[in-house]
């Protein structure tokens, strides 16, 4: 499976055709990609099943206008990008076996903060490269902060916000594969998310957001990133919204 993903890759039409998938917040039909990709329908259908072969999508139906019943009509064939524990890399440079061994040589007491602090600086350099700017309220600020991971090639998108907990879902988070390969790194992954919450929210720093991660390690879910706002920046998000 994975020479049919970097086989898959080495074509240009076919890149676009999975960055366009991930640039998405949720799942899309041949419909949407022929438009966005200027191509025939049959075209962008017979990418996105290639994308499917090689494991980079999955396929599924649903009925897009949100009726059921008789007379709502046949449910659409939908693409989903798939969940992704392994990197793609040719040829494999193993950057995660790297960081794994420099995990176990950091000192057992502090080890969880420290690895905290290093995810937190990649999150505030992913941000930066990607010119985020923070919002006050807090939905449309973690909003933007899943369309900058969306615009680096990994889906992600807001499934919720309630009383200063929010959830995220991602297929493709950037550190998956890490922490697939070294679970004790879902704290560089969790630390991660909080960096790119302080440069998502105005006037919120990184320390105070907890950051809790499921079903990371589960090849069949997308990753759920479970977000808890300081008090200040959930209110300020509400009196935004007044």
């Amino acid at each position: 499976m994975a020479e049919q993903r970097i086989d898959a890759l080495a074509n240009a039409d076919l890149r676009a055709a999975l960055l366009y998938a991930r640039s998405q917040v949720g799942p899309v039909t041949a419909d949407d990609a022929a438009a966005a990709l200027g191509v025939h329908r049959n075209v962008a259908r017979a990418r996105l099943d290639r994308l499917t072969d090689a494991g980079l999508l999955e396929v599924t139906h649903e009925r897009r206008s949100g009726r059921s019943g008789p007379g709502a009509g046949r449910p659409a064939k939908v693409y989903r990008v798939a969940p992704e524990l392994e990197a793609i890399e040719f040829p494999p440079r193993r950057f995660d076996e790297l960081v794994a061994a420099l995990v176990e040589e950091l000192p057992a007491s502090g080890r969880p903060a420290s690895l905290r602090r290093a995810g937190a600086a990649f999150g505030r350099q992913l941000a930066a490269a990607t010119g985020l700017r923070p919002a006050r309220d807090v939905t449309r600020g973690l909003g933007r902060v899943c369309a900058a991971v969306r615009s680096l090639g990994y889906q992600a998108s807001l499934v919720s916000v309630e009383d200063g907990r929010a959830v995220i879902s991602t297929p493709t988070c950037p550190l998956r594969p890490l922490v697939a390969r070294k679970p004790e790194a879902a704290e560089i992954d969790r630390g991660m998310w909080t960096g790119l919450v302080e440069r998502g929210l105005d006037g919120v720093r990184a320390e105070s957001v907890r950051c809790e991660t499921a079903d990371c390690l589960d090849e069949h879910r997308s990753c759920r990133v479970v977000l808890e706002l300081a008090q200040e920046a959930s209110a300020s998000g509400e009196t935004a919204r007044r």
